[in-house]
């Protein structure tokens, strides 16, 4: 069988923890940070990162077939 390709999108934004939970950011933080509807309180809460939901696992692994 051939090799399986990494998804480019999902290697540069998620990443696997040691015991293979997935790790990922905060939505809607990418810009716009300065007013624009967004206060202290969800800034604050963003920060950082999370684990990603159980039901978004398998779709992961077959995105990074080799991280796990």
């Amino acid at each position: 069988m051939p090799k399986l390709k990494t998804h480019s999108g999902a290697k540069k934004r998620l990443k696997i923890s040691k015991k293979g939970k997935v790790i990922r950011g905060h939505a809607y933080m990418s810009h716009l940070l300065n007013g624009h509807g967004k206060n202290g309180k969800s800034k604050r809460h963003a920060r950082g990162t999370t684990v990603t939901d159980k039901t978004s696992v398998q779709a992961v692994k077959k995105m990074m077939p080799y991280s796990f």
